[in-house]
């Protein structure tokens, strides 16, 4: 599939080192609603040349927003290292236009990244129980109930990490910030610069939380 999915013309940038630049630059007008960063990753391992059949998880990590919602795909192989970055970006819809609008928007744009990258299970930040501004968990709910069906629809398993736990994962403090949460992923990556926007690097985060998560499970059997 190719860049120029559900409708808009992305803005694409590398995220990986080893010759990719590390930044996704925000959408050049409001008609791009949606920019990737599609990464090479780090390359293959020896142990994944040797064993090209080996078992891999894929691992599709969301953070839910009505303006933007963060998305990274994320490769997890049994044994032979750390994580490989597939792809990363957001989607975007307009201030201007109708809820409903925006929500349809967002499920589209999920659609086909599911659709293209077949995750084997959904990564989604659990929604905190108390919000000092009761609107934005009211808008927050609206687009993290879309991202389930979307999810849901695509036959993927969905698991939901509270905050705390996905930056304790990271950095090893629940109470880290965001500037620190992408400097993590940055350094985990390897990227010659810290993930932009944020939600690119949220998503990330909670990807890697359930990574870490599949590999502890998988270690104790």
């Amino acid at each position: 599939m190719g860049l120029n999915m559900i409708g808009v013309a992305p803005v694409s940038t590398g995220l990986a080192a080893r010759g990719y630049s590390a930044t996704v630059p925000p959408a050049r007008d409001e008609e791009e609603n949606r920019i990737r960063a599609r990464n090479a990753g780090p390359l293959p391992t020896q142990s994944e040349i040797r064993n090209p059949k080996s078992e891999i998880m894929r691992i599709l990590g969301i953070d839910p927003g009505l303006e933007r919602t963060g998305y990274g795909v994320i490769e997890l192989a049994a044994g032979v290292g750390a994580p490989r970055l597939v792809e990363a970006g957001v989607i975007r819809t307009r201030r201007t236009d109708a809820l409903a609008d925006r929500l349809i928007e967002i499920r589209s744009g999920l659609a086909a990244v599911l659709e293209e990258f077949k995750p084997d299970a959904v990564a989604v930040e659990a929604l905190y129980s108390h919000y000092r501004h009761p609107r934005t968990a009211i808008l927050m709910g609206h687009a993290r109930g879309i991202v389930l069906a979307a999810a849901a629809e695509a036959g993927a398993r969905v698991e939901s990490y509270g905050a705390t736990k996905i930056k304790k994962a990271l950095v090893g403090s629940g109470h880290a910030s965001k500037q620190q949460i992408q400097r993590a992923i940055q350094s985990a990556f390897r990227l010659l610069e810290t993930p932009y926007p944020p939600d690119v690097a949220d998503a990330l985060a909670v990807a890697l939380c359930h990574a870490h998560q599949a590999a502890r499970v998988a270690h104790t059997r």
